[in-house]
């Protein structure tokens, strides 16, 4: 190291908008009434950054910062601390600041504890304190609202880490220290604060390891200790054996063997191996004696019978035991007691780990463990060989698939296996393998620096090539999917010479890379005809990345078909697309590979068999969780969501997509998550949730925008001018239809815009632009023709009866209707008969329209359709028709206006203008203008704004008066009374 790099302080606060906001709503109040919180975080996850923040925030009163002792360290009685808080608050309202209340003694915290019971909320004192939560919460606070804070989620730790640098770290250096920080923003800064500006910009190699026990313990607040040597040996062997799942829960029982292998001979005090002493880096480190802080008495607290002999001694306070597992409060605190124990303690705990382990038939967890319990980095000669030899030993039990491991277990193994290669060529394509395993456990950010670390220039073109192409696959989720398209493509062409089909698949998924980034020339370019090549035997264990892989399930067949298929649907030679891409999904119905299955599902969506879709979609779930392939499963809801909303099942999508979006965002795949979202907006865009669609509409647009996303996109602005035209704004609507479906550099993504064509033609309509909704049929017409939407040729129907002169537009009607019949559909169907409906009613055809409307307004209550059956209501009051269960009501003055008059009433409070609330209900301005100045009179109102207003609080009466009725029902059936 050549020196330090300087962290700027004045850093600002990232990624903890909820816990300001909790933190704030406190501050807001305290003029008013009191109230507490708890602030609890691990070490290094910014509780007194928290707590500095709300004190610069608050300007209603005084702040103070109450320490154990306010006269120094010497204790205050109750009353003591009771008359200063009222005196301080008795001008103006007083925030008192506590921090590391954890470190506080116990006559502290039980003087604050009857202090805080004895306040008053009319005493205006606002309580804040923090605690640490790498251990229990003192019983004195356990009353009290906790605000926790978690680790940084990638996108506030990437923001953290480009303020504290100024953006100058170099692309792999910025991986490693956001994977090695694990979403703690002190050890970030701490990491950084370690590297020199050489290190940091890339020009000079990482220290290893990054995160040190000096770093660690910095952190941490010092080494962990326990209360005897016995204790000591629990956390480091629970802290051991959580390596290897990267710190979940461990079994107790494999803790109490590894334990009585560590020290056979029973009873308390030193022995043979080495107890705590000498640690392997500087800084403090554990000692037999209790340490600072509340200890565990005898008898209080739950007991581990993990020590020999027949003494049980407490669970130390950094662990829980819950059943028959264990594990550490917090991740931190774990690795900082494994760095900081002395480098020979530290090889026995995995060595007794590894004994238990083989004996116990878990061939790869042991062989972890027995690795770790070996040299250091930098082995002696003689033991060269040896260390060889356990590196390839792990790299071949992690790729049989005989095995039972998780894919989080094999990526370590694969990462230790690497550590130990000295040939550089088999060490990179060791830690390609480990960040594919990461990739298919749902942990890219683990799988990037992976992948950094297999950078290897020596390394042959093959091993190079499925570097790239799982880095490219792991940009495909959740990067920019421009660069995921290059990476791909530099992946199959490196991969041509030795691997054909597995650059066959690369290319395919850089075909999928173009098409969600919009891109229909390099899709086209992608798709090429691929040159023949000859059959190959993949390497054991070697199936390609997680959603690229297929080649080794059949020799290339489901990718070559795909691949043909998809060229000739873009090409517009629908004629040939059917074959190919009917292969693939034929294939799926007999394969339990999730990856297959979602290519057959994949390939059901484009040939618009939503059935088939659904089926290879759930399939494709199943497998992906019983596999543990976490990276699949948001892939699997997604094409799930998407076969439920092309089927007009919209609850149904929007289960799959909730689903979904939980799992891309634990799985970190924000491009999987913002198709979820766009998914969820259109679900909720036939609702009465405006909020819920802008919600989601904003949050994919934002990550469609960063990372190139013209499906996602295309579908959120969709989802969008939907619900505008729900709403009864077809000027809106169309306006924000018109950019997708129209011809024009700013026209929505290639496959999806002709999907939005038949609300774009009925928001067209409605707002007089009739020209520009003939020019969009001809297209749609050709895309009912090849069958690949089972509503198109309703649609298309229906959008020719918006546009006929009146002779032909109820015979285009009926076929609309004959059609929906053919291809099912609650939804689609009911838009036609509420479309019909209307112009029988401008017809003054009553009757008949009394029965469309009827029929429409059933539909949408099945698919809840909540926004259009509003609208199908109206349509029934203006024929003087009571539909039932219309869940509004007009009360008291509202009461006395005609049915028309209530639907203009209605549009005009929801901010619509008169010729917006013409166009909606089919009638004039001039009309609309005549029944607003009946309604002004009749209400004796003078503004749209008391309008509104009249219209909220009459709808507010009638949820009150509907919840009393249903309360008063309650208590008739309860009692039997009868009125």
């Amino acid at each position: 190291m050549t020196g330090e790099t300087t962290v700027r302080t004045a850093v600002r606060i990232h990624g903890r908008s909820s816990q300001r906001k909790a933190l704030r709503a406190l501050l807001d109040a305290l003029p008013h009434h009191g109230g507490h919180l708890l602030v609890a975080g691990e070490p290094g996850l910014g509780r007194t950054t928290l707590l500095r923040w709300a004190a610069r925030s608050f300007r209603a009163g005084p702040v103070l910062h109450l320490g154990p002792g306010l006269d120094g360290g010497a204790h205050v009685t109750v009353e003591q601390l009771l008359d200063t808080l009222r005196a301080a608050s008795a001008a103006a309202p007083v925030l008192v600041c506590a921090d590391d209340a954890h470190l506080w003694d116990a006559p502290a915290r039980t003087a604050l504890d009857r202090a805080v019971r004895r306040l008053s909320t009319a005493d205006r004192v606002g309580l804040l304190l923090s605690v640490a939560s790498d251990r229990a919460v003192a019983p004195e606070f356990a009353r009290l609202p906790v605000v926790h804070l978690d680790p940084l989620a990638p996108s506030g730790a990437a923001a953290l880490l480009d303020d504290a640098t100024d953006g100058v770290a170099a692309p792999a250096v910025r991986e490693q220290l956001l994977a090695e920080a694990e979403g703690n923003p002190a050890l970030l800064v701490a990491l950084v604060r370690r590297l020199s500006p050489a290190e940091l910009r890339g020009h000079r190699p990482l220290p290893r390891p990054l995160a040190d026990a000096a770093a660690l313990a910095e952190v941490a607040g010092g080494a962990p200790s326990g209360p005897s040597a016995h204790a000591w040996d629990l956390l480091l062997t629970v802290a051991a054996a959580g390596r290897a799942e990267e710190g979940s829960d461990v079994d107790a029982g494999l803790v109490h063997d590894a334990l009585r292998h560590l020290r056979p001979e029973p009873g308390p005090g030193p022995h043979a191996e080495p107890g705590p002493g000498p640690h392997a880096e500087p800084g403090p480190g554990p000692h037999a004696e209790p340490g600072p802080g509340p200890r565990a008495e005898p008898g209080d607290g739950p007991r581990a019978e993990s020590g020999p002999g027949p003494r049980a001694e407490p669970v130390p306070e950094h662990l829980v035991l819950a059943g028959d597992r264990l594990r550490f409060r917090s991740p931190l605190v774990r690795r900082t007691v494994h760095a900081t124990a002395a480098p020979e303690r530290r090889r026995a705990v995995h060595r007794a780990l590894a004994e238990v382990l083989e004996t116990g038939g878990h061939r790869l967890t042991g062989l972890l463990h027995r690795s770790w319990s070996l040299g250091g980095p930098e082995p002696a000669p003689a033991s060269a060989d040896r260390l060889a030899a356990v590196a390839d030993r792990l790299a071949a039990v992690a790729a049989d698939g005989a095995v039972p491991a998780s894919h989080r277990l094999r990526a370590t193994a694969y990462a230790r296996s690497a550590e130990l290669t000295a040939d550089g060529a088999r060490r990179a394509e060791r830690y390609t393998a480990a960040a594919e395993q990461a990739l298919l456990a749902g942990r890219p950010d683990r799988a990037r620096p992976l992948l950094a670390a297999a950078r290897d220039s020596a390394a042959p073109a093959a091993v190079r090539g499925r570097a790239e192409w799982v880095r490219g696959v792991t940009e495909l989720r959740d990067g920019p999917v421009g660069d995921a398209h290059q990476s791909l493509l530099l992946a199959a062409s490196l991969l041509a010479a030795d691997a054909p089909a597995d650059a066959a698949a690369a290319a395919l998924a850089a075909a999928d890379a173009a098409w969600a980034a919009g891109d229909l020339p390099a899709c086209l370019a992608t798709l090429a005809p691929e040159p023949p090549h000859r059959p190959e035997n993949p390497a054991p264990g070697s199936d390609g990345p997680a959603d690229a892989r297929g080649a080794a399930a059949h020799p290339a067949a489901v990718v070559h078909d795909h691949r043909v298929g998809m060229r000739a649907l873009l090409e517009g030679r629908l004629d040939r697309a059917g074959a190919p891409l009917g292969q693939v999904v034929e294939r799926g119905r007999t394969e339990d590979r999730p990856q297959t299955l979602l290519r057959s599902a994949a390939a059901a969506l484009l040939l618009g068999d939503v059935d088939a879709a659904r089926s290879g979609g759930a399939r494709a779930l199943a497998a992906a969780r019983q596999l543990g392939s976490d990276t699949l499963v948001p892939q699997a809801l997604e094409y799930l969501a998407y076969a439920e909303l092309r089927a007009g099942r919209h609850p149904q999508a929007r289960t799959h997509a909730e689903e979904g979006l939980r799992t891309a965002l634990r799985t970190g795949q924000r491009n999987t998550a913002a198709h979820h979202r766009a998914v969820l907006a259109l679900a909720a865009s036939i609702e009465e949730e405006p909020d819920v669609v802008a919600r989601h509409v904003t949050a994919a647009l934002d990550t469609a925008r960063r990372h190139g996303l013209a499906q996602a996109a295309t579908l959120a602005q969709w989802a969008a001018a939907r619900a505008d035209l729900g709403r009864g704004r077809p000027y809106d609507a169309a306006d924000r239809l018109g950019l997708l479906v129209l011809p024009g550099p700013a026209r929505g993504h290639f496959a999806v815009w002709r999907l939005a064509v038949p609300c774009f033609v009925e928001a067209a309509v409605l707002a007089g632009r009739h020209e520009d909704a003939r020019a969009v049929l001809t297209d749609f017409a050709d895309w009912a023709a090849f069958g690949a939407d089972p509503q198109a040729a309703a649609q298309l129907a229906r959008c020719h009866a918006l546009l006929a002169p009146g002779e032909h537009a109820d015979a285009l009607y009926r076929r609309a209707l004959d059609r929906h019949d053919e291809a099912g559909g609650d939804f689609e169907r009911a838009r036609t008969a509420l479309l019909y409906g209307k112009w029988l009613r401008r017809r003054r055809r009553p009757r008949e329209a009394r029965g469309r409307l009827g029929t429409a307004l059933a539909g949408f209550e099945r698919c809840g359709a909540g926004v259009w059956a509003a609208q199908a209501r109206d349509e029934l009051r203006a024929l003087g028709a009571a539909p039932q269960g219309t869940g509004t009501g007009a009360p008291a003055r509202l009461g006395l206006l005609t049915p028309q008059q209530l639907r203009i009433v209605r549009h005009v409070a929801e901010g619509a203008t008169n010729r917006e609330v013409a166009l909606a209900l089919g009638v004039s301005t001039r009309t609309v203008d005549y029944h607003l100045r009946k309604v002004f009179a009749a209400l004796g109102v003078r503004s749209r704004l008391e309008l509104a207003r009249m219209v909220g609080e009459a709808e507010q009466d009638h949820e009150v008066q509907g919840a009393r009725e249903t309360r008063q029902v309650g208590s008739y059936e309860k009692t039997g009374a009868e009125h």
